[in-house]
């Protein structure tokens, strides 16, 4: 878990969003129980509703599921569903606005690839 809580983003979106690193950096594994709403409301000094919001997001997106009085689990699957959603948006996020400003400036792929494959991704 991240020691600290930031003003950039809701507090229930950024606890969904560091156990889903958590899962997609091998830190979960599938089966393995998340921290409990009352372990992030205590460690974050948080309302455990805030807390429960957040889980509650991954549930309703099948990336952990509640086992009732014993907690929630990291769902099969999970990290190959997160790794997939995660593809999608990096190449919406970046690649696509990537190919559009290469076309305009009028920068060919093979271009675009050498400047990646390239030291501080300049030509050479």
């Amino acid at each position: 878990m991240k020691p600290t809580l930031d003003e950039s983003q809701p507090i229930f979106h950024q606890i969904a969003v560091m156990i889903m690193d958590d899962i997609v950096e091998g830190r979960l594994k599938e089966g393995e129980q998340v921290p409990s709403t009352n372990d992030l409301s205590r460690f974050y000094n948080i309302n455990p509703a805030t807390a429960r919001k957040g889980l509650q997001s991954l549930v309703d997106s099948n990336i952990i599921y509640k086992q009732r009085g014993v907690g929630m689990f990291v769902n099969k699957g999970a990290m190959q569903q997160l790794l997939d959603k995660r593809k999608e948006d990096f190449f919406s996020e970046y690649v696509e606005p990537l190919l559009q400003e290469a076309n305009r400036i009028h920068l060919s792929k093979s271009a675009i690839i050498e400047m990646i494959t390239s030291e501080k991704g300049e030509n050479k």
